[in-house]
């Protein structure tokens, strides 16, 4: 983050039409305002974490931030623009977080410490019955959000759309997200481009160290792409050792150094893990493996009229070219006739 520590006058009209401060003066809190700061939060990095102790509320004066109830592994639950704050619930509960709030883009915010929102209560009825109208208005658009979706509860929806191993979204969400996903690129005039993930060699670490393993190494990728990826980016495991990724870009080498940026993330961990070597007096030993993870990439462009198993197979092909130019590689597509 970066900060400071005076606030500008277009930001004081920012505030102004902050939820918090709607109808009230800012004279009436000047003094508790000199004690806040204005933070800059970089698109894709984390303001709070599911069960991170609060002590702030953060008022976004321009940018977006998402809210995310169980991690990234579920859809987005809520979109932050300016004028909203959040922070809210921690100040009233005095507990940690219970949401993952990461920004989409760079987002400048206004700090307020909690023992300053209450102060700003104690001397402006005003800022009172706000804060009680943000709190009402959330409460009641959750349970809004309960009563109409088309799933019963979020548990329905993980276990249709979210796989049960790695938590991360399934190819059942990433063919509904697909179409939705292009028709966006497609109006922004952005390309997007689909990076298909296989572990090399994978079968051999279930074959000579049992499924547990094999299940670990899932879990552990699946983390270390997740962390490596930009909000919009779209990740699903395919199921097996397969994972894609929906990826809006510039140009093609933006997709491919992406790529290369997740292939790097994933070979940098070794993997641990015991194994009965032999028999002794005291038992079984165990000697420590280690393994590093190698993954290759084949890479594919969306291309007006694709399905998502048309481009899935694309990517495919170039997959199967990096699998047979030695694995822990990365391959683009050749462009397809349209």
């Amino acid at each position: 983050m970066v900060k400071t520590a005076t606030m500008a006058i277009p930001d004081r009209m920012l505030l102004e039409r902050n939820k918090l401060f709607r109808d009230i003066g800012l004279e009436s809190v000047e003094r508790l305002l000199k004690g806040c700061q204005v933070t800059t939060l970089k698109s894709g990095a984390t303001l709070l974490d599911v069960g991170q102790k609060n002590t702030s509320l953060y008022l976004v004066l321009d940018g977006e931030l998402r809210v995310y109830l169980n991690g990234r592994g579920l859809p987005v639950h809520a979109i932050l623009g300016p004028g909203e704050c959040v922070g809210e619930l921690s100040l009233i509960d005095g507990g940690n977080s219970a949401a993952l709030v990461i920004a989409a883009q760079d987002t400048r915010m206004l700090v307020i410490p909690h023992e300053l929102v209450w102060s700003m209560v104690d001397s402006s009825n005003g800022i009172a019955r706000n804060l009680l109208a943000i709190l009402a208005g959330r409460i009641r658009n959750d349970n809004l959000l309960q009563v109409t979706t088309t799933e019963p509860s979020l548990e329905f929806e993980a276990a249709t759309n979210v796989d049960a191993l790695t938590g991360l979204h399934n190819k059942n969400w990433m063919s509904e997200a697909f179409q939705r996903m292009a028709q966006r690129c497609e109006r922004s005039e952005i390309p997007l481009f689909l990076l298909l993930a296989d572990i090399d060699r994978f079968k051999n670490f279930n074959d000579s160290y049992g499924h547990l393993v094999g299940d670990s190494i899932l879990k552990g990728v699946s983390r270390i792409m997740a962390a490596n990826l930009r909000p919009h980016d779209l990740l699903a495991h395919l199921g097996g050792d397969r994972f894609a990724i929906l990826l809006p870009e510039k140009s093609p080498d933006g997709a491919l150094k992406m790529a290369e940026r997740l292939r790097e993330a994933a070979a940098k961990p070794v993997l641990r893990f015991g194994k009965n070597s032999s028999a002794q007096a005291g038992g079984a030993t165990q000697t420590m493996q280690e393994e590093h993870v190698m993954i290759s990439f084949g890479v594919s462009r969306v291309q007006q009229g694709d399905t998502l198993d048309s481009v899935l197979a694309a990517a495919a092909g170039a997959l199967q070219q990096a699998k047979t130019d030695g694995s822990n590689r990365v391959k683009m597509a050749a462009e397809r006739a349209r």
